[in-house]
């Protein structure tokens, strides 16, 4: 790459692997493992670039270390500048400080901003509605002890519902990379990948031989290997499932999904498995990220990630955010009660895995839209905690969409202008009745079956925003107006209603 934009300038390298120990030109390319020791040979360097610098040693350990304190004996005025993408480690926080060898960021840009000038693919999420909570997950130095996320998920409840939803999700994808926790865990999802398609999914470890991987690597990559001497013919792979070996470095433009099919505590680690998606192909048009982790909840969008130094509060792996259950509030993590409804949080949970792709925009501001089947509405009489007593109420409305899932929202009878305006053409495409005026009156009505029943919701999740909104209903015909409704009981038959109390102790009937 030097080469090809400056061409004029002398570029040699010194790599053990490569058979290559070139030492006179102007500009080397190296790899630490074969200069670590030999900053004396090299002679002097006025710049020392690192490439990705989250590599660097937090402590004065390690072959960079090594190298760096001898290039400074031979220059002490030489200067290094760190690049990366993931400027953050997983015990220690932010690479750059006071303290640390690399002082300052001298140059930044965001991935959005990437992104809008056309040099990094789209990214986009799609939801599932299905959770699992795993919050007996421990942390061991930082990260999740991959033993225990092994055994919760590493069985036929998380991989076969994963897989099918992994292949129903890709039917319209190339390249689909997945990460794995552990060797069984990826043997297990390429065994159910290949059961479920009928198509083949390789299989890359840190005991893959190297003949084998590049083989595997380059059939991923759209490469059709014809026939060997054996009459062996190797298509295109679209399905890849590794274990932590395919993240830095890993260059393969054409990967349009990207499946994270295991939590992680590290940002790092979380960046570098999503920006395996980032590269631009002339066969996508943006990178389907599927996070079965829960970690875009855990570290935020890949574009804000929060990182916290050592020793810092919070530092244990909780999401940066957290949905209140009564009023669907999406808050800090850090509130106790929350500030809408009152709602009291229970004491903190460990981090929980979803068995299923999370809800969470990989992108901040990225919209998400999911549509729900309905299967029952329930609707109440809200009121604010500690609002006054003739303050306007509100008419919840919950639409159940799983077993124990409700999406909600609130419609106001009660207020004026806007919300009343709102409320009013809500309330029209559903009932023949007249719109009341109260959220009393509008539940009773809903209640006798004045309202429209609803089949399906589309929710709207806005990454960054603190609710969800329901942005489109189907619905069922519109029953007749109250005086032309017939009451039902509970077995459906018709009721009949009597005003006569007879002649005797009137005084107690109650009007």
């Amino acid at each position: 790459k030097l080469q090809m934009v400056c061409p004029d300038v002398p570029v040699g390298v010194y790599s053990a692997g490569l058979g290559s120990r070139d030492t006179r030109q102007s500009v080397i390319v190296a790899g630490i493992q074969s200069v670590y020791k030999k900053a004396c040979e090299l002679d002097r360097f006025d710049l020392i670039l690192v490439d990705e610098a989250h590599l660097l040693p937090p402590d004065g350990e390690g072959m960079y270390q090594t190298f760096l304190n001898d290039a400074k004996i031979v220059n002490p005025n030489v200067r290094l500048i760190g690049l990366t993408a993931t400027p953050y480690r997983l015990k220690s926080g932010t690479l750059v400080g006071p303290d640390t060898l690399l002082n300052a960021i001298c140059y930044e840009i965001g991935v959005k901003q990437l992104i809008v000038q056309g040099f990094l693919s789209p990214l986009k999420t799609r939801a599932s509605r299905h959770k699992t909570d795993y919050s007996n997950l421990h942390l061991r130095a930082g990260e999740f002890v991959s033993s225990e996320v092994e055994e919760l998920i590493d069985n036929e409840d998380n991989v076969g519902p994963a897989c099918r939803e992994i292949i129903m999700q890709t039917r319209d994808r190339h390249s689909v990379l997945i990460f794995a926790i552990s060797v069984s865990h990826a043997q297990h999802i390429k065994e159910s990948i290949e059961a479920l398609s009928g198509q083949e999914c390789g299989l890359v470890t840190g005991d893959t031989p190297p003949a084998q991987r590049d083989l595997i690597l380059r059939r991923f990559k759209g490469e059709h290997i014809q026939a060997n001497l054996l009459g062996d013919d190797f298509p295109p792979l679209k399905y890849l499932v590794n274990v932590n070996v395919l993240t830095t470095g890993f260059d393969a433009p054409n990967v349009d999904c990207v499946v994270l099919l295991r939590p992680t505590a590290s940002p790092g680690l979380y960046y570098q498995m999503v920006g395996r998606g980032f590269r631009l192909h002339e066969t996508k048009g943006d990178c389907l990220i599927l996070d079965f982790g829960n970690n875009i909840v855990r570290h935020g969008p890949v574009d804000a990630i929060q990182v916290k130094q050592a020793g810092e509060r919070g530092g244990d792996g909780s999401p940066p955010a957290k949905e209140c259950p009564e009023c669907n509030a999406v808050i800090h993590a850090a509130y106790g009660i929350c500030p809408d409804c009152g709602y009291v949080f229970p004491a903190p949970e460990r981090d929980k895995h979803d068995s299923h792709a999370s809800e969470e925009g990989i992108l901040s501001g990225e919209i998400v839209d999911t549509d729900y089947d309905v299967m029952d509405v329930f609707y109440n009489v809200h009121a604010k905690k500690d609002a006054e007593e003739d303050a306007p109420k509100t008419m919840r409305v919950d639409y159940r969409v799983g077993f124990n899932d409700f999406k909600s929202e609130w419609v106001c009878p009660e207020h004026s202008g806007w919300a009343r305006d709102k409320f009013e053409k809500w309330w029209k495409m559903r009932s023949n009745d007249p719109v009341p005026s109260t959220a009393q009156e509008a539940v009773d009505i809903a209640d006798d079956g004045g309202l429209a029943p609803t089949t399906k919701i589309t929710v709207r999740k806005v990454t960054g925003e603190r609710f969800d909104r329901i942005i489109h209903y189907e619905l069922g015909e519109k029953p007749p107006a109250m005086e032309n409704r017939e009451e039902l009981d509970a077995f459906g038959d018709p009721v009949t209603r009597t005003t006569d109390y007879g002649t005797d102790d009137l005084d107690d009937v109650p009007f």
